[in-house]
């Protein structure tokens, strides 16, 4: 190649033709650069001194050179490239322990992932049982609080839990019997409607915890009588002091009017309509 490619500047004596800028030559890291692209390359050429055959000569003369190097290489490596043959000999039987190997791992694996799923059913199983158990105790607990209330308005209604303290009423008598005439004489008309409140409150609380719970429930089932014996009770106190209340006049519509409103929150709003119309029948002369 000419020496032209390289600079003169250091020779004095030199012709004023060797002075020029000559191009240096191209370097192996220019076309080492990621993304190499030929086109943008000679773009960055346009500076160089340099005519066009004697570029071409100088691409020409450096890919000689690779040629050369990669001839070298392979000449330098060739008996590694003969040995490499030999030193795969027998890779077949290498590769199929190996494949061997991976499928007992994987059968290993599908053998866990079958016990993983197993165990995994098996707690979801405990899991909804123990679900169910905390419902019914629950639902347990709930009984066992409406037994209580039960038994506590039966007390305040002076009901024994086998049933009568007003067996003939519940019969269809409509009087008051001699014991309840005394126990009601010494209370006043607003504390004995404050009673009957308390009462049909707690009656309803009793009512709500049942539909809460399910009527089909087996012990609510035994509790129907008791709960009818209640409900048939406090009808009984109601139709009486609706009857006191009307023949009370005047001064007591205030009391009728609290009595009814009792009635309505029982859900037996027509009875009570029935029994003011009786009551004040019975208080019109014959």
């Amino acid at each position: 190649m000419s020496n032209r490619f390289y600079f003169g500047d250091d020779d004095s004596s030199n012709s004023s033709d060797d002075n020029l800028p000559y191009p240096k030559p191209l370097t192996r890291a220019s076309f080492l650069t990621p993304n190499f692209d030929p086109t943008n390359f000679l773009s960055t050429l346009h500076n160089r001194h340099q005519t066009l055959e004697d570029l071409r000569t100088e691409l020409r003369t450096r890919s000689q050179e690779l040629n050369k190097e990669l001839l070298d290489l392979v000449n330098e490596n060739y008996q590694d490239f003969l040995s490499l043959g030999s030193s795969l000999k027998g890779g077949d039987e290498k590769v199929e322990e190996v494949r061997l190997g991976l499928l007992g791992f994987r059968r290993e694996v599908e053998g866990l992932s079958e016990k993983v799923d197993g165990r995994k059913k098996e707690v979801e199983e405990l899991v909804e049982e123990r679900k169910k158990i905390k419902d019914q105790v629950q639902i347990g607990r709930q009984l066992l609080e409406l037994e209580r209330e039960l038994g506590e308005l039966e007390e305040r209604l002076m009901l024994a839990s086998s049933g009568t303290r007003r067996a003939e009423q519940i019969g269809g008598e409509e009087e008051l019997s001699e014991s309840d005439e005394e126990s009601e004489e010494g209370e006043s008309d607003g504390n004995a409607i404050l009673r009957l409140r308390r009462h049909m409150e707690q009656y309803m609380q009793i009512r709500q915890s049942i539909e809460r719970i399910g009527n089909e429930h087996p012990f609510l089932v035994k509790l129907e009588e008791r709960v009818l014996r209640l409900k048939q009770t406090l009808l009984l106190d109601l139709n009486s002091a609706l009857k006191q209340a009307v023949a009370g006049g005047e001064e007591a519509r205030g009391n009728v009017l609290n009595i009814l409103g009792i009635y309505k929150q029982m859900g037996h709003a027509k009875e009570a309509i029935k029994m003011l119309k009786e009551s004040r029948d019975k208080l019109v002369p014959a």
